[in-house]
C-alpha cells in the first residue's frame, strides 16, 4: 500500500483566502479562550480549588488547614484534627489544589478497607477527582488517582506493582496504625516513592510519645533527630516528656490540629461520666480466686481479670483453653471448679447497670465491648429485658456491617460493637455511648465517642465509662488518666473522654 501526502488542506486554504470565508468559529474561539483563562492561576498564595468545587462548602478551619499544609509545610503533614472535624475534606482540598496547580499528577490513597468506598465517593462527587479503586488487572501507569487499603497494598503481587510507581502524593488515613516501625505497614510506606505525604489521624499519640516520634520520622526523617537524640534532649520515656514547649514547636511544623472549640462551629455538649460498679459477692469470690491462680504468664492472668470484669462467657472461653493446655493436675482441677462456679453465677453486675442506663436513655445507645463473647452475652441478656439490639464486629463483611448499621438506625435500640465499630462509622443519629469495657488506649475512647460527637450531631452526647471497683479496671482508669496527660503535654488540648472534672455517677 502506497502512502501519499494529502493536499486537501491546500484546497481549503485557497477557498478561504480567495472567497474571504471565515477561518474558524468565533464562538468556539471565545469558549477556548475562556477555558484557558479559567485554568490560569492568578496568584501563588491562597486556594484556587474552591471555585472549582460547586458541591462542597468547606468550613474555615478546613480551608486554613489546606493552605497551611501547601504554603508552609511543603505538602508533608500530619492532619490531626479531633474526630469528626473533616480531615478527609482537608486532604481532598490539598489533593485538588495540587492537581490544579499541576504539582500532582499521580496520587495514592491508603485507607482501612471499610473506608475505601467512602473515599472514592467523596473524591468523585465532592471534589470531581476521578479516583478509582485499585485493581491488579489495571496498568498502574495509566491510573492517576488510586484508592486501596494498606492491608491489600502491602501484600504480593500488589506490593511490587505499587512500589514500582512514583507518586506525587500519598495520603494515609487512620495513620496511627503506622505507629510501630517494626511492622510491614510502616516499612511499606517508608519505602514508597513519594514527593508529598499526608498522614491522617485524630490520635497521633495513643499509648506513648514514641508513637508520635515514629510518625514524624516516617513523614520527615530527622525532624526530631534519631531515637537516642529524642530521648536525650526531651528526657522522653513512654509516659513522660520534658522541654515540651520546644517539642511542641517542632511538632507544629509538621502537624495541623484543630479542636472543636477553635472551629467557630456551634457544637452540642459532651457529658462524660465514670460509672463505678460493685461486684456481687459471687462475682467477687470468682475474681479473687482467679487473681490467686498460679499462672506463669502474667498477661494471661491480666486477660482473665479483664474478662471477668466483662462477662462470665468471656472468661469461660479462656479458662477452658488454660484447663485444656495445662499439665498441672491441681491447676486443671481448680480451673474446672472455677468454670462450674461461673456457670452458676447470676447476671453480671455490669450488664445490669448497662440495662439500667439504656432504660434511662430511652433512645438509641451504642455499647462498646472488647470481647465478641460479651457481645453474645449482652445481646441475650438485653433480649430478655425486652431491648432490641444488633451486633457489629470485625468478622462481618462490608455488606453485613452496612446492614447492621441500617438495622440500628431504623429498628434496633442498641448497637453492641467491638473495637472495629469505632472507626469509619458515622452515627450522628445516636447520642448515647456506653463504654462497657475500657481499653488500655485512651485514644480508642476518643475514636468511639467520635462516632456520634461529630459534625451533624444535633443533640448533647452522653458517654458512660463503666469500671468495676477494686479490680484491674481501677488501675486502667489511673493509667488512662496518665496517658491523657502525656497527650495534652505533647500534642495539645483533648476534649473530655474519660470523665468531666469531678463528676461521676453511681
Amino acid at each position: 500500500m502506497q502512502i501519499e501526502r494529502s493536499t486537501e488542506w491546500k484546497d481549503g486554504f485557497t477557498d478561504r483566502l480567495e472567497n474571504r470565508e471565515p477561518w474558524d468559529s468565533w464562538a468556539l474561539y471565545q469558549l477556548g479562550y475562556e477555558a484557558e483563562q479559567a485554568k490560569l492561576i492568578s496568584e501563588f498564595n491562597g486556594l484556587q480549588c474552591t471555585r472549582h468545587l460547586p458541591n462542597l462548602t468547606a468550613f474555615p478551619h478546613q480551608l486554613e488547614a489546606a493552605e497551611r499544609v501547601i504554603e508552609r509545610m511543603n505538602g508533608k503533614a500530619i492532619l490531626a484534627d479531633e474526630v469528626g472535624l473533616g480531615k478527609t475534606i482537608e486532604a481532598g482540598l490539598i489533593l485538588k489544589e495540587y492537581l490544579i496547580r499541576g504539582l500532582v499528577k499521580k496520587a495514592l490513597i491508603l485507607a482501612p478497607a471499610s473506608l475505601t468506598n467512602q473515599w472514592l465517593a467523596e473524591l468523585n462527587t465532592k471534589f470531581h477527582i476521578p479516583a478509582m479503586a485499585y485493581n491488579k488487572k489495571y496498568n498502574m501507569d495509566h491510573c492517576p488517582i488510586v484508592v486501596t487499603s494498606i492491608d491489600m497494598a502491602k501484600r504480593s503481587p500488589h506490593r511490587e506493582a505499587i512500589s514500582r510507581q512514583e507518586f506525587d502524593l500519598v495520603i494515609i488515613d487512620e495513620a496511627h496504625k503506622l505507629k510501630n516501625p517494626k511492622t510491614k505497614n510502616y516499612e511499606f510506606v517508608q519505602q514508597m516513592k513519594k514527593k508529598f505525604c499526608l498522614l491522617l489521624t485524630a490520635t497521633p499519640i495513643q499509648n506513648d510519645v514514641f508513637e508520635l516520634f515514629n510518625l514524624i520520622s516516617l513523614l520527615k526523617p530527622g525532624h526530631l533527630g534519631n531515637l537516642e537524640t529524642f530521648q536525650s534532649v526531651f528526657s522522653a520515656n513512654k509516659h513522660h516528656v520534658e522541654e515540651d514547649e520546644f517539642l511542641r514547636e517542632l511538632i507544629q511544623q509538621v502537624m495541623v490540629r484543630n479542636v472543636r472549640g477553635d472551629t467557630g462551629i456551634e457544637w452540642t455538649d459532651r457529658h462524660v461520666r465514670i460509672v463505678p460498679i460493685g461486684f456481687s459477692q459471687e462475682e467477687r469470690d470468682v475474681y479473687d480466686r482467679v487473681s490467686k491462680l498460679p499462672v506463669a504468664d502474667s498477661f494471661t492472668l491480666l486477660t482473665l481479670q479483664r474478662e471477668l470484669c466483662s462477662s462470665p462467657l468471656a472468661a469461660v472461653l479462656t479458662l477452658e483453653k488454660i484447663a485444656k493446655e495445662t499439665a498441672d493436675t491441681a491447676l486443671r482441677r481448680e480451673m474446672e471448679q472455677l468454670l462450674l462456679q461461673l456457670t452458676r453465677t447470676g447476671i453480671h453486675s455490669k450488664a445490669e447497670k448497662t440495662a439500667e442506663l439504656i432504660r434511662l436513655a430511652d433512645d438509641k445507645v451504642i455499647v462498646f465491648t472488647e470481647y465478641r463473647a460479651t457481645q453474645v452475652y449482652l445481646q441475650a441478656y438485653l433480649h430478655k429485658q425486652g431491648v432490641s439490639s444488633v451486633l457489629f464486629n470485625g468478622k462481618f463483611s462490608k455488606n453485613k456491617r452496612e446492614w447492621m448499621k441500617q438495622l440500628f438506625q431504623q429498628k434496633a435500640q442498641v448497637l453492641i460493637a467491638t473495637e472495629s465499630g469505632s472507626e469509619g462509622l458515622n452515627l450522628q443519629f445516636c447520642h448515647h455511648v456506653v463504654n462497657y469495657d475500657l481499653p488500655w488506649n485512651p485514644m480508642k475512647l476518643e475514636q468511639r465517642i467520635g462516632r456520634v460527637h461529630r459534625l451533624g450531631q444535633e443533640q448533647d452526647v452522653h458517654i458512660y465509662n463503666l469500671a468495676i471497683e477494686d479490680s484491674v479496671e481501677d488501675k486502667m482508669v489511673e493509667l488512662l488518666e496518665k496517658k491523657i496527660g502525656v497527650f495534652e503535654t505533647v500534642v495539645g488540648e483533648l476534649d473530655h473522654i474519660l470523665s468531666d472534672p469531678e463528676k461521676s455517677i453511681s
